[in-house]
């Protein structure tokens, strides 16, 4: 398989609403950080992989995305693959970027994710962006049952006064609601422990300089922010907003070209599609996680901390147990248990995670590995997971049924 592959470099820029930044200028933030963490030679990449989903869908400019972007920069003349995987296209965009130096097609490359997803003057198109990420004709039959089924479970609970409080929400917020609702009826999980898992996304984003939401709160805070989609409140559900991350990836042979460089192991890179409820294959994080355990050799017991898609808390409730972090059904009590805080037995999501961090669409894979790059590192500041060598990002993207249509997971190393 070729010599092992590596994280050189990392960059991104605060996730937030920027009124006033384009892609292309989010795009020259975040490579400006990159080149600050690594001072790669623009003349050494050779390749690059770009990641957005809406600038065809707001601006219109289709097709050439990275290229549109990249060549203001310098970067041009090389070979540019434009990535749109939903949510998880950033990593997409690093998954291809590791296949090909794996492959030995390249030593060097470059991976950068760039999305602007806020635009007030036209809610209705950007809600239109984020439920293009799904099967549409699914999305349009079935939100309406979602939203009745919904009122009927906040009346149930006695929680109308907090659903008059709501404003608009995506259309994945109700897909994750009702899987959150069937997950409570199967399992016995609760509102409460999902709340857990908001506030302890909150109280690492409060210690993160680049989260879009910076302020700790409480279980109860939590609980008692305005309702979503039952039973999810807004404290639950990931910001819209806009950001920029980039990597560079090379192989062990550039990585001696830049002894100065703090870089880490991919030890796994896996890329899997979904499929739907009647297909009789496996569920997607069952079969990304376990392939990402092979090729690294090692198991979910090893691993020291890890980013995973949380849209919302339940999102990250249900990747505990896909990833294998806990059994099926189990996910509630192991949040509860505080293991998934920091100083616990595998923290999960210290840089705030999508509820916190922000989720512009197709940067949030890149962010994902900036925060663990930084653990590996030992540089994350309050957020330190002490020791940590081994960390896994699981970035998920769109819905096939009722489960994601596209995952990547990597698994990485300190070296």
């Amino acid at each position: 398989m070729g010599d092992d592959i590596y994280i050189l470099g990392v960059g991104m820029i605060r996730f937030q609403k920027y009124p006033d930044k384009t892609i292309k200028m989010m795009t020259a933030d975040a490579m400006q950080a990159l080149f600050e963490d690594v001072a790669v030679d623009k003349g050494d990449i050779e390749a690059a992989w770009f990641s957005n989903s809406g600038w065809g869908m707001s601006q219109g400019q289709h097709c050439i995305r990275g290229q549109v972007a990249l060549s203001p920069l310098g970067i041009q003349g090389i070979p540019v693959t434009n990535v749109e995987n939903a949510c998880a296209g950033a990593s997409t965009a690093l998954h291809g970027a590791w296949t090909a130096v794996k492959a030995g097609l390249y030593d060097l490359v470059l991976a950068v994710g760039a999305e602007k997803v806020w635009f007030p003057e036209d809610k209705k198109k950007m809600m239109e962006g984020f439920a293009s990420g799904a099967d549409v004709e699914f999305v349009q039959t079935i939100i309406a049952a979602f939203q009745a089924d919904a009122a009927k479970k906040a009346a149930e609970a006695k929680s109308e006064d907090k659903e008059k409080k709501g404003g608009g929400h995506t259309a994945f917020m109700d897909i994750y609601a009702m899987g959150a609702r069937m997950h409570m009826k199967t399992y016995g999980t609760t509102q409460r422990q999902l709340a857990v898992i908001a506030a302890k996304n909150h109280h690492n984003g409060s210690m993160n300089p680049m989260a879009q939401y910076q302020m700790d709160m409480s279980v109860e805070d939590v609980l008692d922010d305005y309702q979503v989609a039952y039973p999810l409140t807004r404290a639950m559900c990931a910001p819209i907003g806009d950001g920029a991350a980039a990597a560079f990836i090379c192989s062990e042979r550039a990585l001696k070209k830049y002894p100065d460089a703090n870089a880490v192991r991919i030890k796994a890179s896996v890329l899997a599609s979904g499929s739907l409820p009647d297909s009789g294959i496996e569920g997607i994080g069952e079969r990304a996680s376990r392939r990402a355990y092979e090729i690294a050799g090692l198991g979910p017991e090893d691993l020291n901390v890890a980013e995973v898609h949380d849209a919302t808390a339940f999102g990250e409730l249900l990747q505990y147990e896909e990833m294998g972090f806990c059994p099926v059904g189990e996910g509630g009590p192991f949040a509860e248990s505080g293991a998934t805080s920091l100083g616990g037995k595998l923290p999960v999501n210290t840089s705030g995670g999508l509820e916190c961090r922000g989720h512009p669409i197709g940067a949030s894979g890149i962010a994902q590995i900036y925060e663990l790059v930084n653990q590996l590192r030992g540089v994350a500041g309050p957020r330190q997971v002490e020791g940590a060598r081994l960390a896994l990002a699981e970035n998920g993207g769109g819905f096939i049924g009722m489960g994601e249509a596209a995952m990547c997971v990597h698994i990485l190393e300190r070296i």
